[in-house]
């Protein structure tokens, strides 16, 4: 009696379809809050050349707007709400973000 449900040659191209080329890697996730008009941290440090998640959490009472020119990025985050923002992989450098709401709230990441 057999149990198999795909014949092995099935099976192999349905594992070679869904397996992947390269390895996966960990990818890097930083979390940023907003809190009281301010991102905190402030300075977020990231390696250059990976490709990084920014998590975003919102603790105010009001929507906020994480943008960033030099980075491309723009996120409404409403309030009491996370959002993610990928950023890179990024040359070694300082990019400056801000919320666009209330632009007197800044950060910057550090790329090293």
């Amino acid at each position: 009696m057999r149990l198999a449900l795909f014949s092995a040659p099935i099976l192999a191209l349905t594992l070679s379809v869904l397996a992947p080329v390269a390895p996966v890697q960990a990818q890097d996730a930083i979390t940023i809050a907003i809190r009281d008009s301010q991102f905190v941290p402030s300075e977020v440090q990231i390696p250059a050349g990976k490709k990084v998640e920014l998590i975003i959490k919102n603790e105010q009472k009001k929507a906020a707007e994480f943008e960033s020119h030099s980075l491309r990025r723009e996120k409404v985050i409403a309030a009491g709400s996370t959002a993610s923002v990928f950023v890179g992989p990024l040359q070694p450098g300082r990019y400056e973000f801000f919320d666009d709401f209330h632009p007197q709230t800044r950060g910057s990441l550090v790329v090293q």
